[in-house]
């Protein structure tokens, strides 16, 4: 059973009564332990379909299952758990707390998890731990250049131990030394920790640590295709 699957899925905004479609009859699987990279120029539905997938927002049409379970069958509570508990996000704009340290930055999806307290501080040092952080700990994000940054929005949506890293342009605000650095975190956490990645992106050097690619052109799917990892040349089988 493939861990999201999504049938004829369609968004269209309405702004004013003028009906903007953004995706048309989108369908395909994403198994257990993928790294999907979506690609395509800007407003081809890159986002949008992310955000549909990480249940940050419902479809306008179509079906989307997650786990073998509609997603128009939970309600927004159990949304709402689902995403906190099985979803992890790094944006483009690192999205931290701009006079809170590292650790409480990536402390913070923990308020909301249902985790014993107690707890909280080892889960946020180990995932600070993984993207090598450690020694920033007590650092607030004005002390941090733009790699350390995405790497603590990294650390963050990794500190629930999520079954998915939903990553949206991820590089967009990086040098590509820094980019890179991110990326070899990002597949890291995949190759040796079993997540399955969504990647959005429009640079290919970012989509090659990818081993599937689905390319969007206005809303739709130019092509889905399996691809040789060029950084492991690993072939993904499922």
């Amino acid at each position: 059973m493939p861990l999201m699957e999504v049938k004829n899925l369609e968004m269209t905004y309405t702004d004013e009564d003028v009906a903007t479609p953004v995706l048309r009859g989108l369908s395909f699987k994403i198994n257990r332990g993928e790294f999907v990279t979506v690609m395509g120029p800007s407003g081809s539905g890159k986002s949008t379909l992310l955000h549909i997938l990480g249940l940050l927002e419902r479809q306008s049409g179509g079906e989307y299952f997650f786990g073998g379970k509609q997603t128009s069958e939970y309600s927004e509570d159990e949304i709402a758990k689902l995403r906190n508990k099985k979803l992890g996000f790094v944006f483009q704009s690192f999205n931290l707390l701009p006079r809170t340290t590292v650790f409480e930055n990536v402390k913070l999806p923990l308020l909301y998890s249902g985790i014993k307290e107690e707890l909280w501080d080892t889960m946020a040092r180990k995932a600070i731990d993984a993207v090598g952080l450690s020694h920033r700990l007590d650092f607030e994000p004005s002390q941090l250049s733009g790699g350390e940054k995405q790497r603590v929005a990294i650390a963050r949506a990794l500190v629930n131990n999520p079954e998915v890293i939903f990553a949206d342009e991820p590089t967009g605000n990086l040098d590509s030394k820094s980019g890179e650095v991110v990326m070899d975190i990002i597949q890291k956490l995949h190759n040796e920790m079993g997540h399955t990645v969504i990647l959005i992106t429009h640079e290919t050097y970012t989509a090659e640590y990818a081993e599937r690619i689905i390319r969007l052109r206005d809303g739709m799917i130019e092509s889905d295709t399996k691809v040789l990892n060029r950084r492991t040349g690993k072939l993904f089988q499922k």
